[in-house]
């Protein structure tokens, strides 16, 4: 039983990146899931993805772009205000504007340069870089 499905899905990224694979499936299917990986199409760390509809949950089929160096769920799933985000990109990324944290918000899942813009907080997901 999977107990984290969003660390299942940036595990199987983080390993088909390291070996080459181009193509993934991912399931289950949530909106949560498709969020995050619309996030991460935005800074081009996938090329696209699609939602694959079963009647057990669905499956997403993503295909990888090249730049993907790491990534990780952050656990726990930290709040964080804006005044803080600071601190957590520098434990989290390897240098000052290189990677995102995705963050989710009352504004939806986005994001830290973009929680930045709006001068909102919210729970950290995950990171890329």
């Amino acid at each position: 039983m999977k107990s984290d499905p969003l660390n299942d899905v940036i595990n199987t990224i983080k390993m088909a990146s390291r070996i080459g694979e181009n193509e993934i499936t991912i399931s289950p299917a949530s909106r949560i899931i498709g969020r995050v990986l619309k996030v991460m199409q935005d800074y081009n760390y996938i090329k696209s993805f699609e939602v694959i509809e079963e009647e057990r949950g669905g499956k997403f089929n993503v295909v990888l772009s090249d730049t993907i160096n790491n990534c990780g769920v952050i656990k726990p799933r930290l709040s964080v205000t804006r005044s803080s985000m600071g601190r957590y990109e520098s434990r989290y990324l390897p240098a000052q504007d290189f990677g995102i944290i995705i963050l989710t918000t009352t504004k939806g899942v986005m994001s830290h340069l973009e929680a930045r813009k709006f001068g909102i907080g919210g729970k950290l997901l995950a990171y890329v870089y």
